[in-house]
């Protein structure tokens, strides 16, 4: 009966991936205040980081300090810092009923460790197992573009005065290699994945992202409203 309770109480877990200057956190932020209006508690949050701990380590990767230790030390710190991420926020907040919009997630250590850093699936799926603890999303938005014009959205955050971080400064075949791995993820996971086209217009984006998401709100009303009782 515990477990019946329990999984009664779990709120919406909504990961948001792809490459650079795809549009993730734009997204975030609007799906946010849609819902929001809609009586729903949301929780924002970002990887690597979003707790106090895992922002630390954030700093350490983006920054590039940890990259003279290599590839495998930084698919460590990685979940690390996911662990720290999901024990202090995301999982307190789905088990307030809670929507949990996250930008990045397991994904891109799959992707950005795995695919382009060149470390066994073992490990990495090894890693990913320790640090989630057993919390998925049920919903991974995948925003795709190309590669080439991903990067030509970073570089004009750029020239707005926001720092690249390392991932943006890397070669233009490295992006692109990772946006067909996020496809293959999302061809490989189909129950849990959703393809959002990037390369359109913002209005168009939001509206694709609702319709994959509209039909799971229902269960995170009824989630919410358990958690209060």
């Amino acid at each position: 009966m515990q477990d019946e309770t329990l999984a009664e109480k779990t709120g919406l877990f909504i990961s948001f991936e792809g490459g650079e200057g795809a549009g993730k956190s734009t997204q975030i932020r609007t799906l946010a205040e849609a819902l929001r209006g809609r009586g729903f508690e949301v929780v924002v949050t970002r990887e690597p980081g979003g707790s106090p701990g895992a922002e630390a380590v954030r700093h350490v990767i983006l920054s590039g300090a940890a990259e003279s230790f290599g590839v495998r030390m930084e698919a460590i710190l990685f979940a690390a810092a996911r662990n720290d991420h999901v024990e202090e926020v995301i999982r307190p907040a789905l088990a307030r009923g809670e929507i949990v919009l996250c930008d990045r997630f397991l994904d891109s250590s799959r992707v950005y460790q795995g695919t382009t850093g060149n470390l066994e699936h073992d490990f990495i799926e090894t890693l990913q197992r320790i640090a989630i603890d057993g919390v998925v999303p049920e919903l991974t938005l995948i925003f795709d573009i190309a590669a080439e014009k991903g990067l030509a959205r970073a570089r004009k955050r750029a020239d707005e005065g926001a720092t690249p971080d390392r991932f943006e400064k890397e070669e233009i075949e490295t992006h692109e290699k990772r946006r067909e791995a996020y496809l293959d993820i999302a061809l490989a996971e189909p129950r849990r994945c959703r393809i959002v086209n990037a390369d359109q217009p913002e209005d168009k984006v939001t509206e694709d992202v609702m319709s994959f998401v509209e039909p799971l709100l229902e269960r995170a009303g009824n989630a919410a409203d358990a958690a209060h009782e």
